[in-house]
């Protein structure tokens, strides 16, 4: 998750001059002492500080926000377990969407994912939901990588180099593999489709 300093930035005491913070939230523990930044990482999608009793906010991730937040995390545990908080943020595709026609094939877990076009801009927007809470974070990322995209830029993007720069393609099972080369290749098929 994305957290938008400014004061406390949120309560207006400074990063360098604060003290050691504690926040609510039943996921923050080890990470504790790293202060704002490593809270980031495991922060549910909202909380408070107990310093200052303020609502900090949680933005809509980027893949820059993401890789950022990966760096903070210096076990794998704790990083699926930021990956399934990706997933917990998705919304839920509605039972209408979760079809045959939406299902992604080569995927172990079930996998959908509704594919929609600005018919202006041509920018194609793609929402998903999976049936696992790891698969379903791996999907955030994914669609975090390739919404806002025409036709065109999704052919150029490699959204496996994303995963291989998050150090997550080594980390995964290779059915998980098998199935985000499925998803990768579903949205590439609905851009070619769409060109």
């Amino acid at each position: 998750m994305m957290f938008s300093f400014g004061e406390h930035d949120a309560c207006g005491i400074r990063r360098e001059s604060a003290p050691k913070l504690n926040f609510v939230s039943p996921v923050f523990t080890a990470a504790e002492d790293r202060g704002h930044e490593a809270h980031l990482a495991l922060s549910l999608s909202s909380f408070h500080c107990r310093l200052c009793r303020r609502k900090m906010t949680i933005m809509s991730p980027t893949i820059a926000s993401i890789a950022s937040d990966f760096e903070l995390l210096d076990d794998w545990e704790d990083r699926y377990r930021y990956v399934m908080e990706l997933g917990r943020e998705l919304p839920a595709l509605s039972d209408a969407e979760r079809t045959e026609v939406n299902k992604v094939r080569g995927c172990a877990s079930q996998v959908w994912l509704v594919t929609e076009i600005d018919p202006v801009s041509k920018v194609m927007r793609f929402r998903g939901d999976s049936d696992a809470h790891i698969v379903k974070g791996l999907v955030a990322i994914l669609l975090t990588v390739m919404n806002g995209k025409t036709a065109d830029e999704i052919a150029v993007v490699d959204p496996l180099a994303v995963f291989a720069g998050l150090g997550l393609k080594e980390h995964l099972t290779p059915q998980r593999s098998n199935g985000l080369a499925s998803m990768v290749a579903r949205i590439k098929a609905d851009a070619r489709a769409a060109a």
